[in-house]
């Protein structure tokens, strides 16, 4: 699979998830490896979306109540893992921490749903993702 992270999300943290993901096959990306970094949320969306079989993982979890961007994603059909408000208040480290204990059930669920639907990612390793429907 190929996970895409977005510009909310410190770079290191993306090279350090690709580097743990490399011996079961994943490829992670960096919003800043294959776009500007001013690029609008919207266009990469859509880039994305004409390349096909990207999984995104976002520190934007505003991103999915804008209507535009909303727009963006539903037409997109990209699956999408939005942290949750809270994640980007946490320093690198703490990030770094969470995101690894969350990664292998990202995996599996990007894994198992159908193109397209988007979760929200909870702060605590014990709780669920929560689908987003974006309507």
């Amino acid at each position: 699979m190929k996970f895409f992270f977005d510009n909310n999300l410190p770079p290191h943290l993306a090279a350090a998830i690709a580097a743990l993901s490399k011996p079961e096959g994943h490829a992670v990306v960096h919003l800043r490896d294959k776009f500007d970094p001013s690029v609008r949320d919207v266009d990469w969306i859509r880039a994305l979306a004409a390349e096909k079989d990207w999984v995104i993982v976002s520190g934007d979890y505003q991103i999915s109540r804008k209507e535009h961007e909303k727009q963006a994603w539903r037409e997109s059909g990209l699956t999408a893992f939005f942290l949750v408000k809270g994640w980007t208040n946490f320093s690198f480290w703490d990030q770094s921490y969470r995101l690894v204990r969350w990664w292998p059930r990202i995996i599996e669920q990007a894994r198992l749903v159908q193109a397209g639907a988007g979760f929200e990612v909870p702060i605590n390793a014990t709780s669920k993702f929560k689908q987003i429907v974006f309507r």
